[in-house]
Order: C-alpha cells, then structure tokens, then sequence
C-alpha cells in the first residue's frame, strides 16, 4: 500500500480567526482555500494540514510537524507572536515542544536525530 497525498486536518470553531493564526504559525497565506469550510497548506511534497470549520470536534486534534532545527522553529514563532512550549528531549534521539492553536488543538513540533 503506497501513499500518495496526506491530509491532516485540525478542526475549529471559528475558521476565520483559525486563518489569521494559522498564517502566522506558517508565516504565509493558505496555498487553498477550497470552500467556506476549509483552508489548506502545503507543509511537506505531498502532505497537506488543513483546517476545517467544525466546532463540535475542535481543540481534540494532535498534529505531529518534524523539523531539522527545532530551536530555529520555535524562535521564529515567537518572532510571529506563536507562542511554542519550552523544548524538552525525548528520549536519547529527539526534542519537542508543543503549539496550541486557539481552540487548544495540539501542533506537535518534534526534531529527530538524522541516522548516519
């Protein structure tokens, strides 16, 4: 089984406010907007994180985001007024630092040790 497109979606209650943070978070506007109910961006070749306007299941969503340099991430949020969690180890190989965006959905940021 090959994968071809992922699509992660964070659902919230207000779609509107969700662009406006979600533009800050990436630093740039949506890639799509495909109808009134969602907003999309590009975040790997064929990986996609969306927001999608549904306020009954908003704020219970974790998405997971690998970086190569966590510290240069979680530096340039604070520099878009995204406020990142402090970054901690996990386990021998990784770091993390947690985001939540205004409905309390979870953006995990995670840099792994590359194996050599």
């Amino acid at each position: 089984m090959a994968m071809e497109v992922l699509f992660a979606s964070l659902p919230v209650a207000n779609l509107d406010a969700a662009i406006g943070w979600y533009e800050r978070f990436f630093g740039r506007a949506a890639d799509i907007i495909p109808n009134d109910d969602e907003a999309m961006w590009r975040v790997a070749d064929n990986g996609w994180l969306y927001v999608i306007n549904d306020p009954r299941r908003a704020g219970r969503t974790v998405v997971t985001i690998s970086f190569g340099d966590l510290a240069e991430v979680v530096a340039l949020l604070a520099d878009r007024g995204v406020s990142a969690a402090p970054i901690e180890a996990v386990g021998d190989e990784g770091l993390k630092s947690n985001v939540h965006d205004p409905d309390g959905n979870v953006l995990s940021l995670i840099q792994v040790a590359s194996a050599s």
